[in-house]
């Protein structure tokens, strides 16, 4: 069986009750007390539970807080905002948003860089260079394949080194896993037998490089 809802006098007057007895939290105190300025019934009904309650005092001795208990109380009755809590929760925050950067960075394509363009004599043939991400990509712009039985291999030669293979351009477009190249470093394409240089260098004409800028 449910109980009947209170009216509004008893609302007025269990509210009353509630802030005198001191069970409010300090939301609750301020709003009452905001109230008590604008409602005059209703700060009657607190100063009536003011006097009902202070007959309560009547059966102990005034007795002096020190400071300690004084600020005991006061903290427990108005907490104030936890610094450290405010902080961490920044931090926090500040630690998400770079998470989150850090995501989108991670998710965004990594642009395209253009190395370098490398041309025969005659510009018959052309192949341009770039790099995205951790790939070196070589497309052939202008030109064929190598004649039949002979193919066309990329190296990349260190300031003062020795060539290395980066692989065969048989089709118009290569890909190869390769750090961006350093300045100084030396792109070419040399003229080889079909497989590639039998070599650890290139064994046919050189018939183009491009050794980086600075």
């Amino acid at each position: 069986m449910t109980e009947p809802p209170l009216t509004l006098a008893e609302e007025i007057d269990a509210l009353a009750a509630e802030y005198v007895a001191g069970v409010l939290d300090p939301d609750e105190r301020a709003a009452v007390e905001a109230r008590m300025k604008a409602d005059a019934a209703f700060r009657a009904a607190v100063e009536g539970w003011e006097k009902r309650l202070a007959l309560l005092n009547d059966d102990y001795a005034a007795a002096p807080v020190s400071d300690a208990i004084f600020a005991r109380v006061e903290a427990r009755l108005f907490p104030k905002p936890d610094r450290r809590r405010r902080w961490m929760g920044l931090f926090s925050g500040a630690v998400a948003a770079v998470a989150m950067a850090a995501a989108v960075l991670m998710l965004m394509p990594a642009p395209m860089q253009d190395v370098a363009m490398l041309a025969s004599a005659d510009h018959s043939t052309v192949y341009m260079v770039q790099h995205k991400g951790e790939m070196l990509m070589v497309t052939r712009m202008e030109g064929t394949a190598a004649p039949a039985g002979q193919v066309h291999e990329l190296w990349i030669i260190p300031p003062g080194g020795a060539p290395q293979s980066l692989g065969l351009l048989a089709e118009a477009h290569f890909e190869v896993a390769y750090p961006m190249p350093a300045p100084g470093w030396t792109l070419a394409v040399s003229m080889e037998p079909e497989g590639g240089s039998p070599a650890d260098g290139p064994t046919g004409p050189v018939l183009m490089s491009h050794t980086i800028d600075a």
